[in-house]
């Protein structure tokens, strides 16, 4: 692809047996996906999920780009947090030759971090991940709603994804001014806030154990080296789902899992990428952190 050749390796392997779909038409989804997926890569370190052997074989991550990859599937020095400050060589993605690269070494998901690699402590994302305990769907729906409109009163843009799993991102661009840890506290505290109206249903517990049958509003993506599902990405669950940006009118009858490998390219070809604008939305949060203390000050009356 472009100056670079990509041999697919057991185009034949079926890494979907429900679906029936293989390696070959796995690198060919990323190949065709790669003009509408990339801008959202681009710039972004990387943690990539595979499974060579298919979804019903084990699969594993990997955040450090292996010494044998091509030095055209480029590469960012990473500080780590932990393990005494040492630095790993994460996974950029720029260019369609290395997205099919990536997959042809049996990539299903790619994983992006809300922040750049250029400005890891300042994310230009601020990521809300819906958790159901199960497939209440109704129920997921108001909850990405209540959270939509929390955040357009702090005058925020929230943009929605199904997330190809069991829930759906809701994602707020942000102009990377504000550091991680700002950033973790809003994201905390508008999911606070938000469940503190539903408590019945929606819950910030950390634990399992104690969220019941209550939706999880996620805000650990908030933190360095967290990633999500990036858009586009194929999942690894029967059916090939892709996580999918869609629009707000588009929720009511979006499930998590709607589209997928299958369907996808039909509804691009009717569609514009509704997250192709995303980042010309991009706002501080010195003002919504006020507003929010004003709106919790309210509510504690």
């Amino acid at each position: 692809m472009g100056d670079h050749v990509v041999e697919v390796t057991h185009p034949d392997r079926v890494l979907f047996p429900d679906a029936g779909i293989t390696k070959g038409e796995v690198v060919d989804y990323y190949r065709r996906v790669a003009e509408v997926m990339l801008p959202h890569l681009r710039g972004r370190p990387l943690m990539l999920q595979r499974f060579p052997r298919g979804i019903d074989a084990s699969g594993f991550y990997m955040k450090d780009v292996p010494d044998h990859f091509p030095d055209w599937v480029h590469t960012a020095a990473i500080p780590r947090r932990e393990r005494g400050g040492t630095i790993e060589q994460a996974f950029l993605c720029d260019q369609p030759a290395a997205l099919v690269y990536l997959a042809n070494q049996g990539t299903l998901t790619f994983h992006v971090w809300p922040t750049r690699a250029d400005r890891l402590d300042t994310p230009d994302l601020m990521v809300f991940d819906l958790d159901p305990p199960d497939g209440d769907v109704t129920s997921l729906r108001d909850a990405a709603r209540s959270l939509r409109d929390v955040l357009q009163e702090l005058s925020l843009v929230p943009f929605l994804q199904t997330s190809g799993s069991k829930g759906y991102h809701v994602v707020v661009p942000l102009d990377g001014t504000t550091d991680l840890d700002a950033v973790r506290d809003v994201a905390r505290g508008v999911a606070e806030y938000v469940a503190g109206h539903d408590p019945d249903r929606l819950t910030t517990a950390q634990r399992k154990s104690k969220r019941g049958d209550r939706i999880f509003i996620d805000t650990n993506r908030n933190a360095y080296a967290q990633t999500f599902a990036a858009p586009y990405a194929i999942r690894a669950r029967p059916g090939a789902p892709v996580a999918t940006p869609i629009d707000w009118h588009e929720l009511g009858r979006a499930e998590p899992t709607s589209y997928t490998v299958g369907n996808l390219f039909r509804r691009l070809g009717q569609k514009h990428d509704p997250w192709a604008d995303l980042h010309e939305h991009a706002t501080g949060l010195d003002n919504a952190r006020g507003r929010l203390a004003e709106l919790v000050e309210a509510a504690a009356r």
